[in-house]
């Protein structure tokens, strides 16, 4: 059932894609709507308005005389922030980790690049107060994804080109999918030396050293997950969502 008073609509939109990016319907597969009413409580009009956002979205399909279909995955809209967040929400693959994993090694050394030379006194401010507050987050790791976050999210800006800050989407679903196995399982290197490495290199306007930092950076954050996942499996710091809504 979905909690009252959380917006009936969005709570719907949430449960749906999750239920379709983990797989519980199999592309091609025929799916009910009022199946959906009965088992999240909520009415026709909700159902039909999730379902419309979820089409948007690349996931369902509907037509006459052959109903609600679970579109392939090759139609999916995988850029889309909120799919991002689903696959990385229950227990992301090694495909999806590992996808991730590369859009950042080519996106985010080009980013600093163009940082160093384009950057301005207000983004290494934000650059030095996010790794200000990754250095006080401590032990707290949901302090500490935050911070780390808001570090590669001002890098990104700071290269002042507005198709490369959207990008963001991506980033933040590889860092925060990272982030959470490394950090909740408290196992993961001192990052700090090498984000302040970045900074320094993006504040000496050098595009080189800034680049090569993000090799760095990125090289730690990898050998850090699979520190991680070759001691523990599968992400330890992650709860799969119930099928059903609490």
């Amino acid at each position: 059932m979905i909690h009252p008073g959380r917006g009936l609509h969005g709570q719907a939109v949430e449960e749906l894609g999750r239920r379709i990016v983990r797989g519980d319907y199999p592309p091609g597969s025929v799916v009910d709507p009022a199946n959906f009413e009965t088992e999240l409580g909520v009415s026709k009009t909700v159902v039909r308005e999730a379902m419309r956002v979820l089409a948007s979205k690349g996931l369902l399909e509907s037509r006459q005389k052959r109903g609600t279909t679970i579109r392939p995955r090759a139609d999916w809209n995988l850029l889309d922030s909120d799919l991002l967040r689903w696959q990385g929400s229950s227990a992301p693959t090694d495909g999806f980790l590992e996808d991730l994993a590369e859009v950042r090694a080519i996106v985010e050394p080009a980013g600093a690049r163009l940082a160093a030379v384009r950057r301005t006194p207000e983004d290494l401010d934000a650059l030095r107060q996010a790794l200000d507050a990754m250095a006080a987050a401590g032990a707290d790791a949901a302090a500490m994804v935050e911070a780390d976050l808001a570090f590669h999210r001002a890098l990104l800006d700071a290269a002042h080109n507005e198709l490369l800050s959207r990008m963001e989407v991506v980033i933040e679903a590889g860092l925060r999918v990272r982030d959470r196995i490394v950090h909740g399982a408290q196992h993961f290197s001192d990052s700090i030396p090498v984000h302040q490495d970045l900074l320094d290199a993006v504040e000496a306007g050098d595009p080189d050293a800034a680049a090569a930092a993000v090799d760095s950076l990125l090289a730690q954050a990898t050998d850090d997950l699979a520190a991680v996942r070759a001691r523990t499996g599968p992400d330890p710091a992650t709860d799969p969502s119930p099928k059903e809504l609490p």
